[in-house]
């Protein structure tokens, strides 16, 4: 069958972009894939070769001003649906819009999150206290997105969330009923999954460098690791940094600035990133309220045990205690996690092998093969508006 999946932007390497590039690559269907924001120099260089069009391009600015004239953009867009069976639509915000004019066929959400701001509530808590004086704008705004959210989500066949967090945010959200929806955990490539030998004394901390993924606490709790134990660990801090987040890493070197065993490495390549993995003795997630959050399995896949924030994803994929240790998102509770780990061989491998062994229930070839059996069904039952 022919599927057009739509995401408004596809222009760094994160979770959703690594998602869109396997599903291309393992799917028995044939995939056209749209976006309003296409960027072949920051995303995956794989993408490039399944032709990806971009239609009424939006920026990826997320202040007020640019999100709405994005929504708008993105309701005008009508796509060449024309002898396509299904459309998908990678909903992380704005995407539903894309329903407005592109209802032909029938819709599937595969939903990553809904809009952060309005349903995350660790997020919104953090994003309307960043707002200041414009808190009251912010609530109206909010107020009235999700009105017009809740009314374009009737227009889905199904509804696919990447975790149980996501679906319950959506449920909480009143956007729609948790029995209506189904979770198909994206992952990691379950035929190379193989345990590293080598723990050298560095904490990892991967993942796009912005403020969601909260990587000052990782800085501070590592700074507080060497003061109360003075051992030889290093903290590699490795990302991109888009143009909106330029500000935010600046700060992050001036945290670090008094340490010189923090480093960062922007823009690794996937090699680079993949060594690290393989080197490092602990792989470190501070994301605040993750909705699922790949890296600690790409972590678990290398062997490496992993200490996360105790929200959202993380607790549904490390296993406290056992693959590594969920804790509070203060610096004092991951710097004693690091504490407990460095050093300590036995629990390092320990704790590997246990993740490598629990990883595998999360794998592209999985997730890739059901959401072909969803959209099989989909076609053979021909249903257009909800479930």
């Amino acid at each position: 069958m022919r599927v057009v999946l739509y995401h408004p932007w596809i222009y760094v390497k994160s979770g959703l972009e690594r998602t869109i590039l396997e599903i291309a690559r393992r799917s028995r269907h044939s995939w056209d894939i749209r976006t309003s924001h296409y960027d072949a120099q920051g995303t995956y260089p794989e993408l490039r070769q399944y032709g990806i069009r971009e239609t009424s391009r939006v920026s990826v600015r997320r202040n007020y001003g640019a999100v709405l004239a994005a929504s708008a953009r993105v309701a005008a867009t009508r796509l060449d649906l024309e002898g396509a069976d299904a459309l998908v639509v990678c909903c992380d915000g704005v995407g539903s819009f894309i329903t407005v004019r592109n209802a032909s066929v029938p819709v599937v959400n595969l939903c990553f999150t809904p809009l952060r701001a309005v349903y995350d509530l660790e997020y919104r808590k953090r994003h309307l206290a960043r707002l200041g004086l414009r808190r009251g704008l912010g609530l109206l705004l909010e107020k009235g997105f999700a009105m017009i959210d809740r009314r374009l989500w009737r227009r889905y066949s199904r509804v696919v969330c990447i975790s149980e967090t996501v679906r319950e945010r959506v449920a909480r959200g009143r956007l729609r009923d948790p029995a209506d929806m189904v979770v198909l955990y994206p992952g990691i490539d379950g035929e190379h999954l193989a345990a590293s030998e080598r723990f050298e004394p560095f904490f990892f901390l991967p993942g796009r460098i912005m403020w969601t993924k909260n990587i000052e606490l990782g800085i501070e709790a590592f700074l507080k690791f060497r003061q109360a134990t003075g051992a030889g660990y290093r903290l590699y801090v490795a990302g991109m940094v888009d143009e909106k987040s330029r500000g935010y890493y600046d700060r992050l070197r001036a945290m670090a600035a008094a340490d010189p065993a923090i480093s960062f490495h922007i823009a690794p390549t996937d090699a680079e990133m993949q060594d690290y993995y393989e080197r490092c003795s602990v792989v470190l997630f501070t994301a605040f309220n993750e909705d699922l959050g790949l890296t600690p399995m790409e972590a678990m896949a290398r062997g490496k045990p992993v200490i996360a924030v105790n929200r959202g994803g993380p607790r549904e994929v490390v296993e406290h205690e056992v693959t590594g240790y969920l804790v509070e998102p203060d610096s004092d509770s991951f710097a004693g996690a690091m504490g407990r780990l460095a050093g300590n061989d036995g629990r390092l491998r320990a704790m590997g092998r246990a993740g490598l062994e629990r990883v595998r229930r999360f794998t592209w070839e999985r997730f890739v093969a059901d959401l072909d059996d969803l959209l099989d069904s989909l076609a053979a039952g021909g249903r257009r508006g909800p479930a």
